[in-house]
Formats: structure tokens, sequence, C-alpha cells
């Protein structure tokens, strides 16, 4: 673990104040829009309620919100009005990865990791930060003070993604330590066999946590742009190989998105959010893309 004095590092300030500055300009931008929250459950106007449903105790009617609105809201308990969240990032060697975009895959994560803690933070919501590769490595516990951001952008700014996968061992770990119900925000390229990730999703989803799914793949994963003879890489076995990539295109590309609708179908089949991503989408426009269509579906 880096010491308190490497944080103060000028370039990982820079570094730290880079990530804040785009969080905070995608959020402010997103709530300003909307005035609302996406995330069911949080805290925004109303919060403090939510309608009257048959079996609900008439005792707890807001008479002065129902002579406002003529609807029936019950006043509701601290405990429902929060929720805590968990920034889960994926430290593999993969991650590490990028072909010509300024940010590799673990970079893009940051990005959108940042974003949305400041988003929780804004509201009050606690929020916390897991890393993981073939276990989990880091852990940040949840908090809603205003100085959680900069820890959490203290630690990101630290952290290598240089190591081997285990993403099903590493999620079934985390919904052992989970004791609430937690939003649980993944981070990773899912380089792995679904039906080996599917069960721990599933975990996460029968301990009675939200996850959301963010897939973020590198422009070159998705769009294959290679040309004639290219020795590819396996980024965590080193092993090599040589094709001739216009006659190998075709078929990756259909694979690629077999993958893809592998975890979009099991996602949708379980509740739970999939984001498909790449790098050459410009992560605030994927983001705010992303917080509206769920904020709809509440």
């Amino acid at each position: 673990m880096p010491t308190a004095e490497s944080y103060l590092r000028p370039e990982v300030i820079r570094q730290i104040s880079r990530l804040d500055l785009r969080a905070q300009f995608i959020v402010r931008g997103f709530l300003q829009g909307l005035h609302a929250s996406p995330f069911h459950g949080f805290s925004v106007e109303f919060s403090e309620h939510r309608e009257y449903t048959a079996g609900d105790d008439p005792k707890g009617i807001d008479w002065l919100v129902y002579a406002k609105t003529d609807k029936y809201y019950i006043k509701k308990f601290e405990a429902e009005t929060n929720i805590t969240g968990y920034l889960v990032m994926d430290l593999s060697r993969s991650m590490a990865y990028t072909f010509r975009q300024e940010l590799t895959k673990f970079d893009y994560g940051i990005c959108l990791a940042a974003a949305l803690g400041y988003l929780m933070i804004h509201q009050q919501d606690p929020v916390g930060l897991v890393a993981f590769d073939d276990r989990i490595r880091h852990s940040l516990a949840p908090a809603s003070k205003r100085t959680q951001l900069a820890n959490i952008l203290s630690l990101l700014a630290n952290l290598q993604p240089t190591g081997q996968t285990d993403i099903a061992a590493s999620l079934s770990q985390l919904a052992a330590m989970l004791k609430h119900h937690s939003l649980v925000m993944i981070f990773s390229d899912l380089l792995a066999p679904p039906d080996e990730v599917f069960p721990a999703l599933r975990q996460l989803r029968y301990g009675g946590h939200d996850v959301i799914l963010f897939h973020i793949l590198d422009e070159a994963e998705v769009q294959f742009p290679f040309q004639g003879l290219v020795e590819l890489e396996e980024p965590e076995t080193n092993e090599r190989l040589t094709i001739d990539a216009n006659h190998f295109r075709a078929d990756y590309q259909r694979q690629i998105e077999v993958f893809r609708e592998e975890y979009r179908r099991e996602c949708f089949q379980r509740r739970i959010d999939y984001v498909a991503l790449d790098t050459s989408m410009q992560f605030d426009k994927a983001l705010m893309e992303y917080l509206v269509n769920r904020r709809a579906r509440f």
C-alpha cells in the first residue's frame, strides 16, 4: 500500500485533480439537467417519502405532501433513504491495454468510478472502493463525508493493473463481505469465461444487492482495426499468435458480439444493469446516457 506521503507527489495530485474535475463536470451537468437521482432509493427531492401502498400504517401519511400533490406519501425512515455503494475495480493486467486511445481500459474505468463516487457523495450516500485481480487486494470502507472522494481518488491514482484474473472468485469474495443491501458498481473487461462469472453475479443478486456491470473493452477489442499479418499477445499468459487480420476480422467481430450478448442476456434475466462500453466512446457522454436511461426506468 502506498504511504500517505506518496499521495502528495505532484503527479499524483495532478491526476486526482483531473479526475475530480471530470467527475464534477459530468455529475453536475446531469443533476442540473434532471434535478433527480438515477438511482432508485437515493437521497433526492422527496427522498424522505415514498408512495402509500396497501398495508402501510395510515398514521405515517404526510398530509402536507398530500395537500400539495393530491397523493398519499409515507415518511421514510433514514435507513430507507440511503444506500451504500461500492466501486469495484478490476486490476488484472489486461485492463492496462490501449491500442491508440488516450485512456487505457483501467483509466476509463477510473473516470467512471470517480464520477459515480462524486454523485453518491453529493447525495450524501456512503460509497467505498474495492479493487481485485485474482482476489480482493484493496478495500476502502464506505463513507459519505466529503473527504471520501479524495480518499477514493488517492487510492485509485496509486493502483496499477498488473495482476492475474479471477473475476468469479473475487466477486464471490465481495458477496461474502457485504452484510447490508448495497449498490455494487463493477468496472471490468470481463475477459474470463462467462459461465464462470455468472454464478458470482447471481450470488450478489441473491444477497439482495443492486449490481451495475460496466463492461469496458478497448476500441481495438471491439472494432479489430488491424491489417495484414499481426502478432497478438495474451496479456496475462504472454501467449502469442500470428494471424491474417483481414481474414480473421469478420469472425472475430461476430465472436465479440456473442460474448457481449451472453452478458447482456444473463444480466437482463437477473435484473443487473449491463453497460457495454469501449474506450473510443467519450466516457462522459456514455455515463450520461446510461444515467438518463436508468432514471427513466424508475
